[in-house]
């Protein structure tokens, strides 16, 4: 098996995850966040440690995503991805590999890693490991170049923008201009983020809302589903944004660069 690492690229941060499968998370486990400088993705990228992301499947893809977002991971989330995934591809916020996990099965397939975490990047390599994966290990929001000029046929940020802080404006801005340079000719940037206070989130939802955003882990209060479709439009000239339960799903091709 080979495991290439190389510098730096990106932040993640898909859905902040507990050690047990209870509507009340312990707060325990959830580091708060200290006074940083705007657009720091450390604290959301924090979270995961190993004990956290054994249980992530279970909690955010399982739990979560059913009751609290309304999401559904089998249904709607993880064809969705497979339907986008290319046989060049570029994961964004790698949580703990589960969509690649169940995906990334095509002859010849190539995949690239990258998060700020190394917990996540080393556990979504090793169950995809027969792909011999590339990791990168960078900020999204302070990228440092480390992809260099390498294009993808395919992108995916599934749920690593509500994990970022900041206005939606602000952080997607950052992070669309960064990865549509990646994007090679007819290639597609798609992934899910869960939306904000307007979404309307049940009583599971805004008690998980409310402990994430006031630990650092979710930085999305004022993320909408508009302000999302504005921030793409600023850089692909092909864009499509629906909403699936609280939950945004977006696909953006064409970068205007």
């Amino acid at each position: 098996m080979r495991l290439s690492a190389e510098n730096t690229m990106l932040s993640p941060c898909t859905l902040s995850t507990l050690s047990h499968l209870s509507p009340s998370p312990p707060e325990a486990l959830l580091p708060m966040r200290k006074p940083s400088a705007p657009l720091d993705s450390e604290h959301g990228a924090a979270v995961y440690s190993d004990r956290v992301l054994k249980i992530y499947d279970r909690w955010v893809l399982g739990f979560s995503n059913n009751y609290a977002w309304k999401c559904p991971t089998d249904a709607v989330l993880l064809p969705f991805f497979q339907q986008h995934l290319s046989s060049n591809h570029l994961d964004v916020g790698v949580g703990s590999g589960y969509y690649l996990a169940h995906s990334a099965d095509k002859p010849g397939q190539k995949v690239t890693l990258l998060d700020l975490n190394d917990n996540s990047l080393k556990a979504a390599a090793s169950r995809i490991a027969n792909l011999q994966p590339t990791l990168v290990r960078d900020d999204v929001l302070q990228p440092s170049g480390a992809l260099g000029d390498r294009t993808f046929d395919s992108i995916s940020l599934f749920y690593l923008l509500h994990c970022l802080p900041g206005t939606m404006t602000d952080k997607a801005r950052k992070v669309f201009s960064t990865l549509g340079t990646h994007l090679t000719p007819g290639g597609e940037l798609y992934g899910a983020t869960i939306l904000g206070d307007e979404a309307n989130h049940n009583w599971l939802g805004r008690r998980l809302m409310g402990l994430y955003n006031r630990k650092g882990i979710f930085g999305n209060r004022h993320d909408t589903l508009a302000s999302l479709q504005s921030a793409l439009s600023e850089y692909f000239a092909k864009v499509t944004v629906w909403q699936v339960g609280k939950v945004a799903l977006f696909r953006a091709e064409m970068p205007l660069t």
